[in-house]
């Protein structure tokens, strides 16, 4: 018989996300390897998708999602963001962030473009543009910030370079890129008419009062790019799968066209829920969210660096790097494997975010728990001491 795949999908195998949350169900333990964030669903979202259900909306939307999801997404982005965005042409709600990317990338993108890429990186994120042929063009972030180097973008430039991904804030080094930063990349997707892909899920995890730029919203930009987020962290719904993209027309209707051919549309009940909690959360909610997860982070850190596994200080989202070179084991995976074993605490391998020997270094742990389990993780942890 024949041997069947698809070629492009050669070497594209289970995330390390999945197999350490997999490992650390076998033991019983503590995952801090997947971002599942299992703190509490706001109210008026379960509220909203259940009086859905209950009101009929059990049936397909409109390719680009409810017409009350999409306005009060506009309205959002207005208020928040800085973008202006009409709800009937420019938004298309999809089955979470990383279906809005898909849609996007198959949408925009043909094989053989290269799509520059911040590393270390979000392995979906390179998994999709692999799966549809396009190619990576890593540039390193460095240092204790993430820190990248304009003439490192300008040299990974070449004649088939036709996009430039941004992931703010960014999984898995919590970086929050600068208005400044964003700015120089803005002028030279200008200068090299290039697109700007950004990944902004994690727009409300915030922390040492920092703010959030999109980059659609600086000049000249809202034509070239396309934004992506959701709300499956912020209202702790990762389960339901609903995210959405921003674009200008011409590239939505595109973008739309591919969401309708691969999903035809998102839950429609859970779709309702999220327009009600957009529309009755209010500043609290969200200033709420960034000081329990400030907590959080501070006191996770802490923790790593006692036993000596010293972190990077995240800016936002709720993942930290550490760095476990002194645990044995010559890989990150078999580091977090003696990790697991000894303290029955899951993170994920830095591998899985660097091409490079340095991502061997570190593992990814995220603390988006309940207190009651950040707290005994960060008790398990001390056996490293």
């Amino acid at each position: 018989m024949k041997k069947f795949g698809n070629r492009q999908l050669t070497g594209l195998v289970q995330s390390e996300i999945r197999a350490m949350t997999t490992a650390c169900n076998c033991v019983k333990g503590i995952n801090l390897a997947q971002g599942v964030c299992d703190t509490g669903v706001p109210e008026p979202v379960i509220r909203g998708a259940k009086e859905a259900m209950d009101k009929g909306i059990n049936t397909y939307t409109r390719f680009d999602g409810l017409a009350n999801l999409r306005q009060a997404l506009a309205h959002k982005l207005a208020t928040y963001n800085a973008i202006k965005a009409d709800p009937e042409t420019d938004i298309t709600v999809s089955n979470g962030a990383t279906g809005a990317f898909q849609c996007a990338c198959m949408a925009l993108l043909n094989p053989g473009d290269e799509v520059i890429v911040f590393e270390p990186y979000y392995g979906y994120h390179i998994s999709t543009l692999l799966a549809i042929g396009a190619v990576p063009r890593l540039v390193p972030l460095q240092g204790q910030n993430w820190e990248f180097c304009l003439d490192d973008v300008v040299q990974a430039l070449t004649d088939r370079t036709r996009a430039i991904l941004v992931n703010t804030p960014g999984n898995p080094t919590g970086k929050v890129f600068t208005k400044k930063e964003l700015e120089s990349l803005a002028a030279l997707s200008q200068q090299h008419d290039l697109l700007i892909f950004t990944d902004e899920i994690y727009e409300y995890f915030l922390y040492d009062q920092r703010e959030h730029v999109s980059i659609a919203s600086l000049v000249g930009m809202a034509d070239r790019t396309i934004t992506i987020s959701g709300y499956s962290k912020t209202f702790s719904i990762t389960g339901w799968r609903i995210g959405h993209s921003v674009a200008p027309p011409p590239y939505a209707e595109l973008i739309g066209a591919m969401n309708d051919l691969l999903y035809v549309c998102a839950p429609a009940p859970l779709q309702y829920g999220v327009a009600v909690g957009i529309q009755e959360l209010g500043l609290s909610f969200y200033q709420e969210v960034r000081q329990s997860f400030q907590g959080k982070r501070d006191r996770f850190c802490a923790i790593l660096e006692r036993v000596g596994l010293p972190p990077t200080i995240p800016q936002g989202a709720y993942y930290v790097l550490a760095d476990v070179s002194r645990i044995s084991g010559r890989t990150g995976k078999e580091r977090a494997m003696w990790i697991l074993e000894k303290t029955g605490v899951a993170g994920v391998p830095g591998e899985a975010f660097f091409q490079a020997d340095r991502g061997r270094q570190y593992i990814r742990f995220s603390f988006a728990k309940t207190d009651g389990d950040l707290n005994e993780a960060c008790e398990r942890l001390q056996r490293l001491a």
